[in-house]
């Protein structure tokens, strides 16, 4: 006998029990859901070490623009100077021809007063003897000949100094247009760390941590290259007093091979008496201004940048550096880290953009950059391969 049940429509079960690709689906998009939960707050956010790198960057890079910065600046006040002269000795010889001007007027007033204008027929018949006309004429040439040429030499010079003048305003034109991009370079620049110390700030208490653990790993590291280089260059000194304390002996007392107070290779120059000396006041005062603010484009006293406190430093030493890296660079001789003495700068990276006054055992004084302060520390403070070079002034 036939069933009176009525059959089940399919998928009349309740939707997502009965069905497997429906359970699945559904458990996909709650599993994507919850990975999409996860990762949105960081899928633009910069990794700890992208925040590192950016900042660090970005402090090269304000420095390598203060640098190009104090170069324009410099070229500048130079170039200034100089249109301050040559605008004063356009003065002078505009003076000095407006006299010639008007003493060749006055000669021509007198003349026609005196009547040496008359035409030569005239002359002739009023004279009273033709020796006259002859001594006449003979006078007024040659002080006609004297004017005209004095007035001609003031019109050469003043053409020439108002193409002078010409030349040197437009250079300075082109210097304080140059220094205005470098301005708003570095205000673009400014932005940027502003930007990068708002990533710091965002960070968790958790990022703080782990980015002061780096920071300091990068000190300790730094410290303990300091510290080699250190006991090598007191290893080294040691055995250059041994090599010329027995150069004494064997040589008794002859000044063959004593070196006198020498130190360094035969390429490099020795670290004399006079040039400590230097160095010890060049030393002191960069001490002295430890726990000053980094400014760029600073001089002192109150603050500096990094050449502006070597600048300083050696002008308290008697000896005068030029005012950026590129140009301190090229102010001395440049000897070997291994063979750095107190006193000696200090450059780093490939452009040249920073530099400090070595201080020995692998240390340092400088203004490092932006929003820090003149201290000690070591020359591998951003790793041995930013030392650029080692240059001895004086």
């Amino acid at each position: 006998m036939a069933s009176h049940r009525k059959s089940r429509t399919p998928g009349a079960r309740v939707a997502g029990i009965r069905t497997p690709a429906l359970a699945t689906a559904a458990l996909t998009s709650v599993a994507l859901l919850s990975q999409t939960a996860d990762a949105a707050p960081g899928d633009d956010r910069p990794s700890l070490e992208e925040v590192e790198k950016k900042v660090g960057d970005l402090y090269r890079q304000a420095e390598s623009a203060t640098e190009k910065y104090n170069a324009a600046k410099e070229k500048t006040t130079k170039q200034r100077k100089q249109v301050d002269t040559l605008l004063d000795d356009v003065a002078q010889r505009t003076q000095k021809l407006n006299e010639a001007r008007a003493e060749l007027g006055s000669y021509a007033a007198a003349q026609y007063r005196t009547g040496a204008g008359m035409p030569d027929t005239a002359t002739f018949l009023l004279a009273q003897t033709p020796q006259d006309v002859f001594d006449q004429r003979q006078v007024l040439d040659r002080m006609t000949g004297r004017q005209k040429a004095a007035v001609d030499d003031y019109v050469i010079q003043q053409t020439e100094t108002m193409k002078k003048r010409q030349e040197a305003t437009e250079s300075l034109r082109t210097l304080t247009e140059t220094q205005g991009d470098l301005k708003t370079a570095k205000a673009t620049v400014q932005k940027k760390l502003a930007d990068a110390r708002e990533l710091l700030s965002e960070l968790t208490a958790e990022e703080k941590a782990r980015l002061a653990a780096i920071e300091k790993r990068k000190q300790q590291e730094a410290a303990r290259k300091a510290a080699e280089l250190a006991r090598q260059q007191a290893a080294q000194e040691q055995a250059e007093q041994q090599e010329r304390e027995e150069a004494a002996q064997q040589g008794g007392g002859s000044s063959e091979g004593s070196g006198s107070g020498s130190t360094g290779s035969a390429d490099t120059p020795p670290a004399d008496s006079s040039y400590a000396a230097k160095a010890e006041k060049a030393l002191a005062f960069a001490r002295a201004q430890i726990g000053k603010p980094y400014v760029w484009g600073a001089t002192g006293p109150g603050s500096y940048d990094c050449s502006g406190l070597t600048q300083a430093a050696w002008k308290a030493a008697g000896v005068s550096l030029p005012r950026t890296t590129y140009d301190q660079v090229d102010a001395g001789t440049t000897v070997p880290v291994s063979q750095a003495q107190p006193g000696d700068l200090v450059f780093f990276y490939d452009d040249v953009t920073h530099v400090g006054l070595y201080v020995g055992n692998g240390m340092m004084i400088h203004a490092p950059k932006p929003g820090a302060y003149v201290r000690e520390e070591s020359v591998y403070y951003d790793g041995e391969s930013a030392i650029h070079s080692i240059v001895r002034p004086a």
